[in-house]
């Protein structure tokens, strides 16, 4: 039998994910007094609206008793060319990156921000990737490489990309963890983990995925990886450091075709990033009289059913920019009291 507490924590770390693998283990893991989880993280240049999705879950973790790392892999970051491969740029990036998570609310008392670098010299990590790298093939390794966004024929040119799979998996490993967290491109990764485990005799995390928040550019019936949110791409990302005309102009573009539920960006936020955060408020859409009067919804299901059911998408995008321009307004007042690492993000030319 689950007890009623652990069922409560059960439902509170399964919503809003894409899968739990598996919700058995889950279970067993919340009979522990103090589990472990983590979720990594490479430094490597502006924070966007789609991490409010996983600082939203962290915080799930630690309402339920978790003892939480946020790994800040700065060694991976420099596999993945990510900043010119300048250690110290990635460095910087991590303590920004730090500061990210403080301003949407996460309480860095609470959480353990742990950078590769911290770990690398130990003899013991390195006992693991070699473990790892025996339990495994070239094949299973470079199938997990979308995990750095990277295709197969990269390790070809460089052979260190090889090495970032066994690394992620030796980070779990190392840290002892319970469960490994991330968004549905981390999966492979965390399956190789499970994998492994049982080969070299170390514990199998569980793993859980949320979904990747989609680029408003994108959207429709492509491959989420491939349509996700991306600092990559600007003008479909929006960034935590956006002022709010900005974030209106860009929803007001974004993709969002009539009665469209599959692919649609702007229903994606409602579902993962405003609602969640709505507490004892609604979503408020203001529309003059003539064209129905405001609507009010204290649920993301009647949403979608209004949308399907003709609502505009200009008032859906109207209400959704207001929204999360107010999300955004603590992370705003956070930068303006530590500025220190953002500034010099923008010297560097890092944040733009």
């Amino acid at each position: 039998m689950i007890g009623e507490k652990t069922m409560d924590k059960l439902e509170r770390l399964t919503a809003n994910t894409e899968e739990v693998v598996t919700i058995e283990e889950l279970k067993t893991v919340l009979n522990k007094d103090k589990p472990k989880a983590y979720i990594g993280f490479e430094p490597s240049g502006t924070v966007h609206l789609g991490w409010k999705i996983c600082t939203n879950k962290i915080k799930d973790f630690l309402d339920c008793g978790f003892d939480f790392t946020v790994l800040l892999a700065d060694w991976h970051a420099y596999i993945n060319d990510k900043l010119d491969g300048d250690i110290e740029k990635i460095k910087l990036c991590g303590r920004y990156m730090e500061d990210c998570f403080a301003s949407m609310g996460v309480n860095k008392d609470k959480v353990r921000f742990v950078y590769a670098s911290d770990y690398v010299g130990d003899s013991k990590y390195w006992e693991l990737v070699l473990r790892t790298s025996k339990a495994t093939s070239v094949k299973r390794v470079k199938r997990a490489m979308d995990i750095m966004g990277r295709d197969e024929d990269e390790a070809e040119r460089d052979l260190s990309k090889l090495f970032y799979p066994a690394m992620q998996v030796s980070d779990i490993f190392y840290l002892d963890l319970d469960v490994a967290y991330g968004g549905m491109d981390q999966r492979h990764a965390h399956m190789l983990a499970r994998d492994v485990s049982k080969k070299i005799g170390r514990k199998p995390p569980v793993a859980i995925h949320t979904p990747l928040l989609t680029g408003l550019q994108a959207g429709g019936r492509m491959d989420p990886i491939e349509a996700k949110m991306s600092k990559s791409k600007p003008d479909s990302m929006i960034s935590i450091h956006d002022d709010s005309a900005s974030v209106k102009k860009k929803i007001i573009k974004a993709f969002c075709p009539e009665k469209q539920i599959e692919g649609n960006p702007i229903l994606e936020i409602c579902k993962y990033v405003v609602f969640p955060g709505l507490d004892t408020d609604v979503f408020l859409i203001e529309r003059p009289e003539k064209f129905g009067g405001n609507l009010e919804f204290d649920n993301y299901t009647d949403l979608e059913q209004a949308f399907a059911s003709g609502l505009h998408p200009l008032d859906l995008k109207n209400a959704t920019a207001s929204h999360v321009n107010k999300i955004l307004e603590p992370v705003h007042q956070y930068f303006e009291q530590h500025t220190e690492n953002y500034d010099k993000m923008k010297e560097l030319g890092i944040i733009l």
